[in-house]
């Protein structure tokens, strides 16, 4: 029933040609209905184009020939409504209305397309395929802050984990043209980003040559378990690979990859330029530093299992240890306790691992410490050397809250990774699988830190070397 809500009312007017008086050609060339005085009272470009004394103030159809409909049809909800359902944004149309939202000067709509992304699975599920679409719509600048995340989020999923095809041949050019040569978190060791790229390119050329980039290129596992490396003679489309790959392997480090794997497998399939094999070597000949870790951008330090465990002397007297250290409980159903694990964080690097929070209590505190002045009976962000994020979404330091709203409320069966970049000394937190940013007041942490939880009964949680799903 009408004149109950305004936003539902004004749902009623849009695209609808019954109340609408002007038609909205699109670059797809489907056509869209609206009300030019909505339109120009919601954005002021549209105020110009409709209400200029020119031909678009007396005729009834306006063209985009840069914006197609399905950008189109989320700016016609946001200027009728002032907000835009959640489901509205799909994989296929995220990047149109970011778009479109940029050509209209609609700020924030942009920002909430970008929360959308952050804070749901957008990003988890879909990036390589947004990355896709974002680096052949719009302009490729460092303060492109929409491709700028997507680079951040598909650098941290590895390579091999995403089917061909979900990213194009532009999106990974711009993916590693932007973490190449930066310290930067990334995910994949150099020979499989030559590897994919390879193959990515060869899937361009022929069937023929994909099949046969597969065969002669296998995984970094694979040859791990091989006491030999076979070289075959070169293969029929080598020459149109390479010329595929070209854009590509100009931002590929291959002075990441190991000697062997460059003679014996990589220049055999005359896919890669002999000035590019040959700066490889010559740099090598030439540099003391023979041991790359085989992947560009920030190291990230990974532990086994066995070096993330609780340490029992480091802990409030509530506080018991189990499961050979992995897991802790508390006892005490008012005060906040602490423990830190045995862990000592203190190369250069990044760190990461997982909290588990099996059992919520009020509240739940993740983070670190450093040992100098921490007293394991009080709640670590209430002191100078506990740096912290609460259930609530809070980071807290020295007993004050210095982020609200970081992240939503986290409960039962949460799981928390923490990000530590003793580089920079930064850290930042994922919870529940989405990447939040770097605590911007956390930007001088010591140099000596430990994984570090705050609990009260009935709070249970679990430590575990960070795991990528």
């Amino acid at each position: 029933m009408r004149g109950y809500s305004l936003n539902q009312d004004l749902r009623l007017l849009i695209n609808n040609p019954k109340y609408s008086d002007i038609e909205i050609l699109c670059e797809d060339e489907k056509k869209l209905y609206g009300c030019r005085a909505i339109l120009a009272a919601r954005s002021e470009v549209f105020d110009r184009l409709l209400y200029n004394g020119m031909k678009e103030t007396y005729d009834n159809q306006i063209s985009f020939l840069n914006i197609n409909s399905a950008g189109m049809e989320i700016i016609l909800e946001y200027t009728y409504t002032g907000s835009i359902k959640e489901e509205s944004l799909t994989k296929d149309n995220t990047i149109e209305a970011f778009y479109a939202a940029d050509y209209f000067q609609l700020p924030e709509l942009q920002d909430f397309i970008m929360k959308t992304i952050k804070n749901t699975n957008f990003a988890k599920n879909c990036s390589p395929e947004l990355l896709s679409k974002v680096s052949e719509k719009m302009p490729l600048t460092e303060d492109n802050i929409l491709l700028n995340l997507l680079v951040e989020t598909v650098a941290n999923l590895p390579l091999n984990n995403i089917e061909f095809g979900r990213l194009s041949i532009t999106g990974l050019k711009h993916l590693l043209s932007h973490t190449y040569g930066k310290e930067k978190p990334f995910a994949t060791p150099e020979y499989e980003v030559f590897r994919y790229s390879a193959i990515l390119a060869a899937k361009e050329v022929s069937n023929d040559a994909y099949k046969t980039i597969m065969k002669r290129l296998p995984t970094l596992e694979q040859l791990k378990n091989s006491t030999s490396i076979k070289t075959e003679n070169k293969f029929i489309d080598h020459q149109k690979v390479a010329k595929t790959l070209e854009p590509l392997a100009k931002y590929i480090e291959f002075n990441q990859i190991k000697a062997r794997i460059l003679v014996e497998i990589i220049e055999p399939l005359e896919i890669i330029s002999s000035e590019i094999i040959v700066e490889v070597y010559r740099r090598r000949a030439l540099s003391n530093d023979l041991t790359s870790n085989g992947i560009r951008g920030q190291k990230t330090i990974k532990f086994i299992e066995t070096n993330y465990i609780w340490d029992e002397s480091a802990c409030g007297s509530s506080i018991t240890v189990k499961d050979n250290g992995k897991i802790v409980t508390s006892s005490d159903l008012h005060t906040q306790q602490c423990v830190r694990a045995k862990t000592v964080l203190g190369d250069d690097g990044i760190y990461e691992w997982d909290i588990i929070i099996e059992k919520a209590c009020r509240w739940s505190w993740v983070g670190v410490c450093a040992t100098e002045n921490f007293i394991y009976e009080s709640w670590a962000g209430s002191q100078s050397t506990g740096w912290v994020l609460g259930s609530n979404g809070q980071c807290c330091n020295s007993g004050i809250c210095c982020l609200e709203n970081y992240c939503p409320r986290f409960g039962d069966n949460a799981k928390i990774t923490v990000h530590l970049d003793m580089n920079k000394r930064t850290c930042a937190f994922t919870v529940d699988g989405i990447k939040y940013p770097e605590v911007s007041s956390w930007n001088d942490l010591p140099s000596k830190l430990y994984p570090v939880v705050s609990l009260r009964y009935p709070g249970r949680y679990r430590i575990q070397p960070h795991q990528i799903n």
